[in-house]
């Protein structure tokens, strides 16, 4: 399928025109009924200037989660920050019945609020299409309440409350989607520990390679390319099920095959330091005594 050029949304109002919708009652944030909108009739590519939040229902067919295939009828979450390519597209003989809402706010509705600087903690606005939130038809009432008292408070008489009373609601919205993406690491735990599984096999191949190929030392993103999983997704995850980041649990396993090499063969710390993929030994020795106290060389004679 070929895919079409990022159509591009600066402004919501451009959305609204985009979707043949009435213009919205304010510029710069607004509540949007799923079954309203017009539907794709090809394959879209859309970018927009603003983060958009849905919550969609009567999924038609099947929806790809990570490395499965799940039927959900319940209601399922997305996050689009600004910039972000995503795509729609309607499946062939396949009418679309979607419920839900989407809550549409651009970066200026934040401005000079606490919640514009805390943003970017919310990991899951970089998680991809395909690492949605599921949520239970209990948290999907609670998440609805939140984003009705926008919708209202958005379509009342604007006064100097207004901006304060919506920007809360919005950061209790986005507490809720943390707390319940954290209940989905843990629900979906056959399919997380088999990405952790994946985790460890790729590290093991990369280490027990001896750096033929000068692999150098694994990246946050050369994991997260290997599963198909954005970076976001993977350092949550894997901080959900092991108490450590990508990063974290990179030096970790990095460290278990240090130690494995210095106390089980005659190489060199020179070339123990190579064969992890440390271009220099100094490098390789700093990491070790970060994470151990010891010297690579006073880690070695312990054993002996």
């Amino acid at each position: 399928m070929k895919l079409s050029k990022p159509y591009h949304i600066k402004t919501i109002n451009q959305f609204h025109q985009f979707k043949k919708l009435a213009k919205p009652e304010h510029p710069l944030i607004t509540v949007i009924d799923v079954a309203d909108l017009t539907e794709a009739d090809e394959t879209l590519s859309l970018t927009f200037d603003f983060y958009a939040i849905s919550l969609k229902k009567n999924f038609r067919g099947k929806f790809k989660y990570g490395q499965q295939e799940y039927d959900f009828d319940e209601g399922i979450m997305l996050f689009i920050s600004p910039g972000q390519i995503f795509r729609i597209f309607q499946e062939p003989n396949e009418p679309s019945k979607l419920s839900g809402w989407m809550l549409l706010i651009h970066p200026d509705f934040l401005w000079s609020t606490s919640l514009a600087k805390k943003m970017h903690q919310y990991d899951y606005f970089d998680y991809s299409s395909n690492e949605a939130l599921f949520v239970s038809e209990k948290e999907e009432k609670i998440l609805n309440a939140v984003v009705e008292n926008i919708r209202t408070e958005h379509l009342s008489n604007i006064d100097k409350f207004s901006k304060d009373i919506i920007v809360s609601q919005l950061e209790t919205l986005l507490n809720y989607a943390a707390r319940f993406y954290s209940r989905q690491f843990i629900t979906r735990e056959k399919s997380n520990h088999q990405i952790l599984e994946k985790v460890e096999n790729i590290l093991n191949s990369h280490f027990n390679s001896g750096n033929k190929d000068h692999k150098g030392i694994p990246s946050v993103k050369y994991l997260s390319d290997r599963l198909n999983v954005s970076a976001s997704y993977l350092g949550s995850l894997l901080k959900s099920l092991t108490g450590e980041n990508t990063q974290q649990h990179i030096h970790r396993k990095l460290i278990e095959k240090a130690k494995e090499r210095l106390s089980t063969s005659d190489l060199s710390v020179s070339e123990i330091a190579h064969e992890l993929g440390f271009e220099h030994v100094q490098s390789f020795s700093k990491l070790f005594r970060a994470k151990t106290n010891l010297s690579p060389l006073e880690f070695r004679h312990s054993f002996n």
